[in-house]
């Protein structure tokens, strides 16, 4: 039985993820790293960047998707653009000389669970002029991530683009990317930040909801997400457990796969993408969520956030009308 399908004959304006394109430096040492010492593991190059996983999963499932943001004009740069128009997705690429294109140094220890370390690249550098209005316009959805917010630049260019596609009638998402900037910024500091903008989508995880809240367990950051944002769906992600969606007075949960965990890069963001582009389509948030966890755990059951597509992931999406 085929679950959520969408009508491939319905012609839709394109969604558009805006901030960072990066490469991810993937490490996964095999033994415990100690100082001085060496070790064996397994170390990948391979294209990341918060917003591009997005638009990249997005892609994946049948949405037409674009990318803006801000790159170097070095052959990483190109490369990872050359990327993105493999999988599919428009370029809105501004070009810098002064900047290289961002880099990010994933650890990921023997759980699969990741931390980062996210140089300052070409990406933080988007200025509000160099925004192509007419793309954004001409979006049905705009993405934005909490990594263009919490410097400036890049915040008032995503602050704008936001705006710009509100005005323009488009739906605007939001995912607060990162528990530990949160709480370096500051709770209310970050949520004056993001009342700046119409945000009709949240995907936060557990802890970043907790940052944001100060609540500890998921009904209960579930509960004061929805009353910070009254009119605004709620896709609380929580990992092993699934994920929790509210919109309204309606909420309900959808359970994790059972993939075996190597690596959690990108899981949120595929998640993140996989539930926009269904939903953005069908309209069908509880299909749209059930798509998104299949993906998450083919993702995290590979190493990166954009292992290459195969016979499995196929599988995962013909299942709900999707042909990868």
């Amino acid at each position: 039985m085929i679950l959520g399908i969408v009508n491939p004959r319905v012609t839709i304006r394109p969604m558009l993820a805006v901030g960072d394109l990066a490469w991810d430096v993937l490490t996964k040492p095999d033994q415990i790293i100690l100082p001085g010492g060496d070790t064996t593991g397994r170390v990948q190059l391979s294209p990341g960047g918060s917003s591009a996983n997005v638009a990249v999963w997005a892609a994946r499932v049948g949405m037409p998707t674009g990318f803006l943001g801000k790159v170097g004009r070095d052959r990483f740069g190109e490369f990872a653009v050359q990327d993105l128009i493999a999988e599919g997705v428009a370029s809105h690429v501004i070009w810098t000389d002064s900047s290289p294109t961002g880099v990010i140094l994933v650890l990921i220890d023997s759980s699969g669970q990741r931390s980062m370390i996210t140089s300052q690249g070409a990406d933080f550098l988007l200025e509000p002029s160099e925004l192509p209005i007419a793309a954004i316009q001409a979006s049905s959805h705009v993405h934005i991530t909490a990594w263009s917010v919490f410097t400036d630049p890049p915040r008032q260019a995503a602050l704008l683009a936001a705006r710009i596609a509100t005005e323009a009638g488009a739906s605007v998402s939001f995912d607060p990317g990162s528990y530990q900037m949160i709480r370096e910024i500051g709770r209310e500091e970050f949520r004056r930040t993001t009342r700046e903008m119409s945000v009709d989508f949240l995907f936060p995880n557990l802890e970043e909801g907790r940052a944001m809240t100060g609540a500890k367990n998921p009904t209960e950051v579930l509960e004061a997400l929805q009353n910070l944002y009254p009119q605004t769906m709620i896709v609380l992600k929580l990992d092993k457990n699934g994920a929790l969606i509210a919109q309204g007075n309606n909420s309900f949960q959808v359970a994790a796969t059972t993939d075996t965990a190597v690596d959690a890069t990108g899981a949120g963001d595929s998640f993140c993408g996989a539930f926009l582009g269904h939903y953005l389509q069908s309209k069908n948030a509880l299909a749209a969520a059930e798509l998104a966890a299949q993906v998450a755990g083919w993702v995290v059951s590979r190493f990166g956030a954009r292992a290459a597509k195969d016979i499995e992931l196929e599988r995962r999406l013909l299942k709900y009308g999707f042909k990868p």
